[in-house]
């Protein structure tokens, strides 16, 4: 199964017997959670119920926009609440003479009014069986957009995985130099301090402190956490959160990193420059995977 980003959009317009037809929208960005957003015409509160589990069965995660538009023709059309209308139609005239202004009521304005107008024949459960379908549809098509955006953010990751391993291959190879050099940083320093302690007793602190700098445990880590992103980008599906927590053990491996090596010259600075690249690389990683399902 591929993975999918969560951006994504789709439109499917069908028919729902005579004279009435419909557009259904499905549109949606990145999210923590499945958090959908319904537009439905107001007679429809029973089919928004079934329009979320839907949604709930099909889709993990995203902002889903969800639009409906009914078209009526055919003499379909709507007709009006006579009571409300003529209510108000009545308060207008009268307040218009108790001030002695000029002017009529807009029918525009009234009709806009919650409850002024409303559908000459109710949409029954045919119409909802058809809006079902229709979601089905589209619920494929945004799909597919997601899962084609979804390939373009694995091919940009793979890349950038490709560039961390170098990177951390790269580190490892001038780990033993790093480590002389921190230990003779450390010797020097302790000889400085006490001159005249014993040798061998310094040569013993200064290894346990080169040791304990040694970067090796780290390495090992982000070979790891890489072998298992890969992994995950294989198996597809709804990996964001997993792919997300892999990134922040990444950047805390480099962060221990470069910590273990600031303050060692040589070798050391090419290892600080490539911690910085590493970061990059799993910033840039976690910029798509916050889009993706």
């Amino acid at each position: 199964m591929s993975i999918r980003s969560m951006t994504g959009f789709a439109q499917v317009k069908s028919q729902a017997g005579e004279g009435t037809s419909f557009t259904l929208s499905l549109k949606s960005v990145n999210h923590r959670f499945l958090d959908p957003q319904l537009r439905l015409p107001l007679e429809l509160d029973e089919l928004e119920m079934k329009v979320r589990r839907v949604l709930k069965e099909q889709l993990a995660r995203g902002h889903v926009e969800v639009t409906l538009n009914v078209d009526r023709r055919g003499g379909e059309g709507y007709e009006f609440n006579r009571e409300l209308v003529g209510g108000y139609v009545e308060a207008f005239r009268k307040a218009a003479r108790e001030f002695g202004t000029n002017g009529e009521p807009d029918l525009n304005n009234i009709f806009r009014m919650p409850g002024a107008l409303g559908a000459m024949t109710p949409l029954d459960s045919n119409f909802q069986t058809a809006v079902l379908a229709a979601l089905d549809q589209a619920i494929v098509k945004l799909n597919v957009m997601r899962e084609q955006e979804g390939r373009g953010m694995e091919d940009e990751m793979r890349r950038r995985l490709t560039s961390l391993e170098q990177a951390t291959d790269e580190v490892a190879k001038l780990r033993a130099a790093v480590s002389k050099a921190y230990m003779e940083k450390v010797r020097s320093r302790m000889q400085e301090l006490l001159e005249n302690a014993d040798q061998d007793r310094i040569l013993q602190e200064a290894a346990i402190l080169a040791e304990r700098s040694d970067i090796q445990e780290e390495l090992v880590r982000l070979h790891t956490h890489i072998d298992h992103f890969r992994k995950l980008l294989d198996q597809g599906g709804e990996v964001g959160k997993k792919l997300d927590f892999l990134l922040q053990e990444l950047n805390r491996e480099a962060n221990t990193l470069l910590s273990k090596t600031s303050g060692v010259a040589g070798e050391g600075l090419r290892i600080t420059e490539l911690g910085l690249q590493m970061k990059s690389e799993i910033e840039k990683c976690r910029e798509q995977v916050q889009n993706l399902e």
